[in-house]
């Protein structure tokens, strides 16, 4: 705690000089070292506490300011060193106010009675009328919400989980607003209860009512002109801009919202991002993305998501108000002018494209296509694990992660392929295998719940199923089995054993968490018992769960090894690895053709159209060439063909070193 002496009678004198003036200055207390001249037009009240001022500020247009206060009205309000204030319209009341900050052209700053800054502000997620409610706070994760939003049932998980928000929120309750270190605020309206983290630079908002803010050093926040929030919490490295309303709202780490974006009772979460559009009870999980003016997500539940423009959801039948809710899981995207009813489910990794008027659920059916003829929606299983697009989504989200805060909230798998997404494939090949065994091979039209499958979609799609898990079985045998010599099969099988028990069984996407349900049952467990009795030990056994997720992984991997290649792993042989590592060859390289060929539609002649404006056939392919490239050279396609080269070379490196055994 920095030590403050009253403030010198003589100190008194040169600040009535420059037209200052208190109501009792015996409350008025100074560092050693404070410099009354740089003080000036400011009326004192209350219990004040002042730093010393004596650097000097460059702003980025090269004009230096002086540290000091100057045109002011400031009422029980302590200011840190080295910070200036200036030309307060209203007044500053109830804060404490941190070192090196910039405060000018302000309406008013002020802590109104006791106030919990947003935190355990109930946000209405996906159930607009309620039901679901998520109080927010600082330490919010999209895992803990996940589970508190989805798992009313456990009402003696949900109670405890509102207590645990609750005591927090009382522990940060204050009558006193705190602006930290390094923190600027300029041209801006009225700030009233609102809790500012370091490093913030807020210019140009109209308005933040009931928040925390909470930028540090590591990864600022940036809120900018136009902007106005009520009941908040926006997290590190977030941006908020370009007169983004905001209404009951959590903003995640690294998640950009502006150009007039408008939300209202959502929780968005890691990189997220939302311009022009609006959002009504949606629960953003991680890289959830909108561009467009006309879209409008509503009470879905969404993550690793792009929305088309024009996408709209109706979560409202005109009967009983807008109670229905969807969820669309990890990657599944829209395209323009698309349309779901709610309720409905879409599986992992789907693409939707028209207007759905129907309510269906292909959660085990993922990488599949949802389209719209003559009303009717037809669904192609799996096709989508042959787009360019769906691989190019998962290699350029990781890179898209703006998050620069050492502590990271959200804990997030970017796998396409995982225990989750293969699960999911091995039920929708079995449910289309029965499909077929019950409606018989010759059928042109299967039905599935309120979609149509084409036969061959059916057939591809349980192709495609097929070549994704022995993508997945291989590639984790081969993980195991890498960079180790072996001298015997004992050998090698004692290397298959796995590590640990955990991993069997059913597994879970907790918005960007891919985690075993055994695990998530064991911290639901923890909670209604007791045993976990903070949001931060919530938050550190979900680090340690996907800190852990490989070794789940490989439990998990090795128990479907006997399911579907019908090998006892305990027992297997050097010839059936070599068998296996070979159908993981021929999956890879064959996914690998489907993408090359894919991508190639990319660089066709009617992909050329409108290139080589006014010209010839020759200048249109020309025009295309120096704007698009050529298709050899795309960094794409050039990737693609170096994967197939890398794995092929992968594969037969293991299949030496086993056939020398």
């Amino acid at each position: 705690m920095k030590e403050f002496r009253q403030i010198l009678p003589e100190e008194i004198v040169t600040l009535k000089e420059q037209r200052c003036h208190s109501q009792d200055w015996t409350k008025v207390w100074v560092a050693s070292g404070f410099r009354p001249e740089r003080v000036w037009d400011t009326a004192f009240s209350g219990d004040i506490r002042l730093g010393v001022f004596e650097a000097t500020k460059e702003l980025p247009s090269g004009i230096q300011i002086r540290s000091g206060i100057c045109n002011a009205k400031l009422h029980n309000v302590s200011v840190g060193d080295n910070t200036c204030i200036e030309d307060i319209h209203g007044y500053i009341a109830n804060y404490n106010i941190g070192a090196d900050c910039i405060i000018e052209n302000v309406d008013k700053i002020y802590t109104e009675g006791v106030s919990s800054f947003g935190n355990g502000i109930e946000v209405s997620v996906l159930n607009e009328t309620g039901g679901r409610e998520v109080p927010i706070n600082n330490k919010l994760t999209a895992h803990f919400a996940y589970i508190l939003a989805l798992y009313r049932h456990k009402t003696e998980l949900v109670k405890r989980m509102q207590e645990l928000v609750s005591r927090y929120a009382v522990k940060v309750s204050s009558d006193r607003g705190t602006i930290g270190d390094n923190v600027t605020i300029s041209h801006s309206g009225t700030l009233k209860n609102v809790v500012i983290g370091n490093c913030t630079n807020i210019e140009g908002t109209s308005f933040l009512v009931n928040g925390s803010i909470n930028g540090n050093e590591h990864d600022p926040v940036y809120i900018g002109y136009g902007v106005n929030c009520k009941d908040f919490i926006i997290s590190s490295g977030a941006r908020v801009e370009s007169g983004a309303t905001i209404r009951k709202c959590f903003i995640g780490q690294g998640t950009i919202l502006g150009k007039g974006y408008s939300a209202n009772d959502s929780l968005f979460f890691s990189n997220c991002f939302g311009e022009n559009g609006e959002a009504s009870s949606i629960f953003a999980g991680p890289f959830t993305v909108t561009h467009h003016k006309s879209t409008l997500l509503i009470a879905g539940m969404f993550s690793f998501m792009n929305a088309g423009s024009g996408s709209n959801q109706s979560n409202h039948m005109y009967k009983l108000g807008p109670i229905h809710q969807g969820i669309m899981e990890r990657g599944a995207k829209t395209t323009s002018d698309s349309y779901i009813l709610w309720p409905s489910r879409i599986g992992a990794f789907s693409l939707v494209l028209g207007r759905h008027v129907s309510n269906t659920d292909t959660s085990s059916l993922p990488f599949s296509y949802l389209i719209e003829q003559d009303n009717t929606t037809y669904l192609y299983p799996g096709v989508n694990l042959k787009s360019v697009g769906t691989i190019r989504d998962a290699q350029k989200w990781p890179k898209r992660d703006l998050r620069k805060d050492p502590v990271k909230l959200d804990q997030i798998n970017y796998n396409l392929l995982s225990p989750y997404t293969i699960q999911k494939m091995l039920d929708g090949r079995a449910i289309l295998l029965e499909l077929m065994r019950v409606s018989g091979e010759t059928t042109d039209v299967f039905s599935y719940k309120s979609t149509k499958i084409k036969n061959t979609s059916l057939v591809n799609g349980i192709k495609y199923y097929e070549t994704a898990i022995k993508k997945f079985l291989g590639n984790s045998i081969i993980k195991r089995l890498e960079k180790t010599r072996f001298k015997s099969v004992q050998e090698v099988r004692e290397r298959l054993l796995p590590d640990t028990k955990i991993g069997l069984g059913e597994w879970l996407d907790i918005s960007g968490l891919i985690a075993p349900k055994t695990e998530i049952d064991k911290l639901i467990l923890g909670i209604e018992t007791r045993e976990i009795s903070k949001i931060t030990d919530i938050n550190h056994f979900i680090r340690e769960m996907h800190g852990n997720y490989y070794t789940y992984e490989w439990t998990w991997a090795y128990a479907k090894i006997r399911e579907f290649f019908h090998i006892d792993p305990k027992e297997i042989t050097i010839a059936q690895i070599i068998e296996i590592v070979g159908e993981w060859r021929d999956a890879v390289v064959g996914l690998d053709k489907m993408l090359y060929e894919d991508a190639r539609d990319e660089f066709s002649l009617s992909s050329m159209t409108g290139f080589g404006a006014d010209g010839s056939m020759d200048e249109c392919r020309l025009d295309f060439e120096q704007v698009r490239g050529v298709f050899e050279k795309n960094p794409f396609v050039a990737s693609v063909l170096k994967h197939i080269e890398v794995k092929t070379a992968l594969g037969q490196e293991l299949i030496t070193r086993l056939e020398s055994i």
